[in-house]
């Protein structure tokens, strides 16, 4: 299961995601974009896990503050076609 995470503090980590997801199943990869051309975080990232610890992991984390943000957790849609 692939899942979408917003408002993400900027200086949070990868392995700091994967310990925080990885309490309610098995993390496969935890992706955090930047900027293309500062570099720096995006405050977004996606969390790949098996499924039962993804819905977990969505109910649970949905709404739980990381480095005094609120971090938005939900199943990460298809990305869209550009024209």
């Amino acid at each position: 299961m692939n899942i979408y995470v917003g408002n993400i503090p900027f200086r949070a980590t990868q392995e700091e995601l994967e310990k925080v997801f990885g309490e309610h199943g098995d993390v496969t990869s935890v992706f955090l974009p930047t900027d293309r051309v500062s570099g720096r975080p995006r405050g977004f990232g996606f969390v790949e896990m098996d499924d039962d610890g993804g819905k977990k992991a969505i109910q649970e984390l949905d709404g739980f503050e990381m480095d005094g943000r609120n971090l938005r957790v939900n199943e990460a849609r298809p990305k869209e076609e550009r024209r």
